[in-house]
């Protein structure tokens, strides 16, 4: 299954794009798009415990599952005051 993959901030600075396509297996979930996504990207993994899960624009939860064409954003904790 092929989904969507947004990231902001620092994500996307470490992924080195904004928005690409990302192939799973069928009936995979959000947990297994993200260690997907370390392997491909090893740099990530030190942002695994601040990161948020987004899927076609809702906050989920790592045993979300996927469904293809889905939205998948990597969300970034914010700040401000």
């Amino acid at each position: 299954m092929t989904v969507r993959v947004l990231a902001f901030a620092r994500l996307r600075e470490l992924l080195g794009r904004g928005e690409f396509r990302l192939e799973l297996e069928p009936q995979a979930d959000v947990r297994a798009a993200w260690a997907a996504l370390c392997v491909l990207h090893p740099p990530i993994v030190s942002l695994a415990a601040s990161t948020r899960f987004a899927r076609n624009g809702r906050l989920v939860d790592a045993g979300e599952p996927l469904c293809e064409g889905d939205e998948f954003a990597l969300l970034p904790p914010v700040g401000g005051g």
